[in-house]
């Protein structure tokens, strides 16, 4: 099977000092892996090296297959890898159509009118409960509308890689798990997916992969479903069973 992310000796941090140390890890197309680990283990500062929001110190990053170390991160979407994180990741003075085309449109500049809005539709496929409110502007939805409207308007990326950090940070339970069902079409859809997520249960349950992370350094690799069910590894891990 092809490999969409591959990570090598990944070692990044902030002044100097190092938070990640020798960190592997490899994602194959189409799968999907969650990333989880007690609070200060290093889960943002992973996902910020992997967007390119922060330099590597060392080590190597691949997207299918292509060097992507050195690469920024507006160079990074442009190759596949689209990214939502937790906060300021819509235009709040924007309705919902809006941010989607000027989504589409940072992705590719020159199409139709009619070719952007077929993949406006198959966004919106994922997301059914965005559809009613579509000339609502986006600062007065929800929270859960809110991050349906961040994911949608990455997929308007066309992306190979899709990233969330944190997806139901804030949210109600009943939205968490709105917005988790929408995560599992987008799994269906075959976009390979890496997340880092607060709510263990949930994170897993979309995941084939789980990845603990405690102090820079994965300390655990195993199949999502064996940790989901392993309450003596959430508590020691992760300090409670969630």
């Amino acid at each position: 099977m092809a490999t969409a992310l591959k990570v090598e000796r990944l070692y990044a941090g902030y002044h100097g000092k190092n938070i990640l140390h020798g960190i592997n890890l490899d994602v194959p197309a189409g799968g999907a892996l969650t990333i989880i680990g007690p609070n200060g283990s290093g889960k943002s500062t992973l996902l910020k090296t992997l967007v390119g929001l922060l330099a590597v110190s060392d080590g190597r990053i691949e997207l299918d297959g292509r060097d992507i170390t050195a690469s920024r991160a507006p160079q990074r979407a442009r190759l596949g890898l689209a990214y939502v994180p937790q906060e300021k990741n819509i235009f709040p003075n924007m309705n919902i159509s809006d941010n989607l085309r000027t989504s589409g449109e940072f992705a590719h500049r020159k199409q139709s009118a009619k070719t952007l809005r077929a993949r406006m539709e198959k966004a919106l496929d994922l997301f059914p409960e965005l559809r009613p409110h579509l000339s609502k502007t986006t600062g007065l939805l929800s929270g859960g509308q809110r991050q349906m409207v961040a994911m949608a308007s990455a997929l308007m990326l066309e992306p190979s890689l899709l990233v969330l950090d944190e997806p139901s940070a804030g949210l109600s339970p009943r939205n968490a798990g709105l917005l988790f069902e929408s995560i599992a079409r987008i799994r269906r859809t075959g976009i390979t997916l890496l997340m880092i997520e607060q709510n263990v249960k949930l994170g897993l349950s979309v995941a084939d992969t789980g990845l603990v992370l405690v102090a820079g350094q994965v300390r655990l690799l195993a199949p999502a479903a064996e940790l989901a069910r392993n309450a003596h590894l959430h508590a020691l891990f992760l300090g409670h069973a969630q």
